[in-house]
């Protein structure tokens, strides 16, 4: 029997820019069941980043509730909301976000660090999360000494460190090609299947539509029929 990991309701978000406004989210609502992975897909512009921006609590809906594991994001404060992201939630975006200064090994273990875990443990869990995405021999290698597709596995480590419940993932596999991209969606999928975690990925890429379990069609700010 499944059970929800995360329900939105009603949810509606506007972008003000002077006289002009965006409406991205016309009263969305969406259940997401634990250990699902779920493609978001549609045309440029239709809402899909604001939703899973207002989902993982990045950004505050104007309307609308949004439970993650049984908690209403609205009943938690700045502080509350960010620490529960650093411990119960991983992301993934398009441009990696590594920083280009530090190693593989160190920019896994920075997202355990900032949370409070001894250096020592957070030195082995990013040494262990590197090892499961394939990269133990590539560990003292900064950014630029790696492929694409071997900084979007690091990126994959980082997330993957802190054992979270839910990963969003925005366009992950936007700046590889198609072979490469092929490789990291496979890892991904593997990653679910393995340790049952929540994947929520907004894509233009058919080929992880394909690789989901499903797949939610965004129109104009709404979920399409």
């Amino acid at each position: 029997m499944q059970t929800a990991i995360i329900t939105a309701e009603a949810v509606h978000k506007t972008f003000r820019t002077g006289k002009i406004e965006v409406h991205a989210l016309r009263g969305v609502s969406i259940t997401v069941d634990a250990g699902e992975m779920v493609a978001i897909m549609g045309p440029s512009g239709c809402g899909k980043t604001t939703l899973l921006n207002c989902l993982s609590g990045l950004d505050d809906s104007d309307a609308g509730e949004i439970t993650i594991e049984g908690t209403n994001l609205r009943k938690m404060n700045d502080k509350a909301r960010t620490l529960y992201r650093a411990q119960r939630m991983g992301f993934i975006f398009q441009t990696f976000n590594l920083l280009p200064v530090i190693t593989a090994v160190e920019n896994v273990e920075l997202p355990l660090l900032v949370s409070g875990v001894k250096p020592g443990e957070a030195r082995k869990r990013a040494l262990d999360a590197l090892d499961q995405v394939g990269l133990a021999d590539r560990v003292a290698h900064r950014p630029m000494e790696l492929s694409g597709g071997q900084r979007q596995r690091v990126t994959i480590a980082r997330s993957l460190v802190n054992n979270p419940a839910i990963v969003w993932c925005d366009e992950p596999t936007g700046n590889l090609d198609s072979k490469t991209a092929m490789d990291v969606l496979t890892l991904m999928r593997r990653l679910n299947h393995e340790r049952g975690q929540t994947f929520i990925i907004v894509t233009h890429d058919a080929a992880i539509g394909n690789l989901c379990n499903r797949i939610v069609h965004m129109q104009d700010g709404v979920i399409a029929i």
